[in-house]
């Protein structure tokens, strides 16, 4: 598959590359001032609220996501249509659109619906602190959270940071976190080497950094006596997760392989085949609605060997 900068304004294709594309994908627009929504800044230490008496559950119920749910998201940003679905319009918007979109997954399962929300857009400029990484507005983030709690949604968020380490933007989102309804993704896409710029390389991070952040996680869901979290990990390239057989199981997590990549039929399932690790890992699986060519059903997802128990929809 080829690379796609889809993502207008900032250097992110959103996870949105082919297994197949070339090294390099085309050059990031030249500025990135209207990447994150105005108002973004980095948050401050935060303390964490105490562990509740009782355990808690799930929106719908439970403490065990998988195999009682398939997850079905929307992916995006606030207020950002170019970055994925989920920012063409706010919560209560796309929350009807979402449940319809989801309710043929089921295959014998409940269908639990999510939000995955960007939380850290990476960028094309360095930035004051030269991470090329930029965390939206905390309180566009507390929106989407208290929205998804109302209504029995999970949500994820979805780091992208640049030259940055993934655990300090985790540790930036630890009041979010300790809710049970909130889980998180790495997308190993935009975790830059140094020297490089999003949206021109195609990035990649080593297990030493993915378990130094689920071992952080999966303490949040001890202390905080919290139900099992999504704990997702985005690819569609081996180089992506380079060592990934050395990426830990964590108590407490349900980790998802999330394949990705767009194009035809025939290129999606190489990408599927080459890379998923149904031993080691839940599957996760990304359609589409524009660059996908002849995109899956949810009747086609259902018939596969192994068949995807996180499906995003960007």
């Amino acid at each position: 598959m080829r690379a796609l900068a889809v993502l207008a304004v900032v250097a992110l294709a959103a996870a949105g590359c082919g297994a197949d594309d070339p090294e390099t994908a085309p050059t990031a627009p030249a500025s990135a001032a209207s990447a994150a929504p105005a108002g973004s800044a980095s948050p401050g230490p935060t303390s964490s609220p105490p562990a509740p008496a009782e355990p808690s559950v799930l929106p719908l119920g439970g403490t065990k996501i998988f195999p009682a749910y398939r997850v079905v998201a929307y992916y995006g940003t606030a207020g950002n249509a170019a970055l994925g679905v989920l920012g063409e319009g706010g919560p209560d918007r796309m929350l009807p659109r979402l449940r319809a979109a989801a309710k043929p997954f089921a295959g014998g399962r409940k269908v639990q619906v999510a939000y995955e929300l960007i939380a850290s857009v990476a960028q094309a400029r360095p930035g004051s602190d030269g991470d090329y990484s930029r965390m939206i507005a905390l309180d566009r983030i507390q929106q989407y959270v208290d929205h998804a709690r109302r209504n029995k949604v999970l949500i994820i968020l979805d780091l992208q940071p640049g030259r940055g380490d993934f655990l300090p933007q985790a540790r930036q989102l630890e009041r979010f976190l300790v809710q049970p309804h909130v889980g998180l993704a790495l997308d190993p896409e935009w975790r830059m080497p140094k020297g490089k710029v999003p949206g021109r390389t195609i990035g990649g991070v080593g297990s030493a950094e993915v378990n130094r952040v689920s071992d952080y996680v999966s303490g949040l869901v001890a202390r905080h006596r919290l139900p099992e979290k999504l704990f997702v990990l985005h690819q569609f390239r081996a180089s992506m997760l380079p060592d990934v057989p050395r990426i830990r199981q964590r108590p407490g997590l349900a980790m998802v392989q999330h394949v990705d990549g767009f194009g035809t039929r025939a290129e999606k399932n190489a990408t599927w085949d080459r890379l998923r690790r149904p031993r080691q890992f839940h599957l996760g699986y990304k359609l589409f609605y524009d660059e996908d060519v002849r995109r899956y059903a949810a009747a086609d997802l259902l018939k596969f060997s192994d068949v995807p128990e996180l499906i995003s929809y960007q």
